[in-house]
């Protein structure tokens, strides 16, 4: 078996799936907001935004590239795509209750993270059958 096979062996590639799908709302729902935090002047969202749509964009990239798919790199990057989706999330939500694409964003972000997490539990479990 060759050796991307044997990496995705195991995974849930419909939770694979799932994940693409929230990390491509997450980045138009973050650079929909980072436009309207700029109309707002709330330049700390917009940045948070923008942010958090490039790497998004970038771990939304890396999943659909399976022939470079090693575990440890992916599981790492989704660790830091969560984490600024959780801390875009955080700031968004300081505002939601006053901007609707904030409210959006925040809750685009969310989602995304939980399936990120979903996710790794899968390839934590693919891992422990290899």
């Amino acid at each position: 078996m060759g050796d991307r096979m044997r990496s995705m062996q195991g995974m849930d590639m419909d939770m694979m799936q799932r994940c693409m799908e929230t990390l491509t709302a997450a980045e138009q729902a973050c650079v929909m907001c980072a436009d309207g935090d700029a109309e707002a002047g709330m330049a700390m969202c917009a940045s948070m935004c923008m942010n958090c749509a490039d790497v998004s964009s970038a771990m939304m990239r890396m999943m659909l590239r399976p022939s470079g798919f090693e575990m440890q790199s992916m599981m790492a990057m989704m660790q830091a795509t969560m984490t600024m989706m959780t801390a875009c999330a955080e700031e968004c939500e300081k505002h939601a209750d006053m901007h609707e694409h904030c409210k959006l964003c925040a809750q685009a972000c969310r989602t995304a993270a939980e399936a990120m997490d979903d996710m790794m539990a899968s390839m934590r479990a693919a891992m422990s059958m290899g």
